[in-house]
């Protein structure tokens, strides 16, 4: 079988309740860290599928990968990741401290693909292409505003918790691996404004 699949379930006294799942391939040339994902529908409305959308990119950082799901995403799969990409981009700008990064360096730490952080940014208003280059235009004041408006959510992974060990692959073959990617260099910089990115 090629796909793995992770159940999530709620615990009582009677024992474990399914309430949801994703699946995911075991490798993905194209970089998918999730192929179908599903929160049954008396248990919806409850933070699971974030939580789910959450524990795939746990799962890439543990697996020292950049990830994105399966495209083309419906609607639905649309309404559930740019929240989950919004409030976890404008977190992590807002708790970074180093003075400058690049596109690439926030990908290493999120886990989540490039092009689905310059796709998120570009959505909120965020960066400037300039000769070919993406620069990150906001103030710290206006990423506090947007932390306001897309908080990072309840309930959360807590990667402390998280016992798992990946397939290993031949990390110099494998595309997606953080350790393939290149260092930031002078013209990738994306620089620090006063006050903000």
């Amino acid at each position: 079988d090629p796909f793995l699949f992770y159940v999530l379930c709620e615990v009582d006294e009677r024992g474990f309740h399914p309430v949801g799942y994703y699946s995911k391939e075991k490798y993905s040339d194209v970089g998918y860290n999730l192929a179908c994902i599903l929160t049954f529908p008396c248990h919806q409305r409850k933070g699971y599928g974030r939580f789910l959308i959450d524990f795939s990119y746990e799962l890439s950082k543990k697996e020292d990968k950049v990830g994105s799901p399966e495209k083309p995403m419906s609607d639905l799969g649309q309404q559930a990741y740019k929240p989950y990409w919004t409030s976890t981009i404008i977190d992590f700008l807002l708790n970074e401290s180093e003075k400058s990064m690049s596109i690439m360096d926030i990908s290493k730490k999120t886990s989540i693909i490039a092009e689905d952080i310059i796709f998120t940014m570009n959505m909120l208003g965020l960066l400037k292409y300039i000769n070919g280059v993406y620069f990150i235009t906001a103030e710290r004041t206006l990423l506090q505003e947007l932390a306001k408006k897309h908080p990072v959510k309840e309930p959360r992974v807590d990667p402390f918790q998280l016992h798992w060990t990946p397939y290993l692959t031949d990390i110099k073959r494998d595309k997606f691996s953080i350790h393939s990617k290149k260092p930031t260099i002078e013209g990738d910089i994306t620089s620090r404004a006063a006050g903000g990115f």
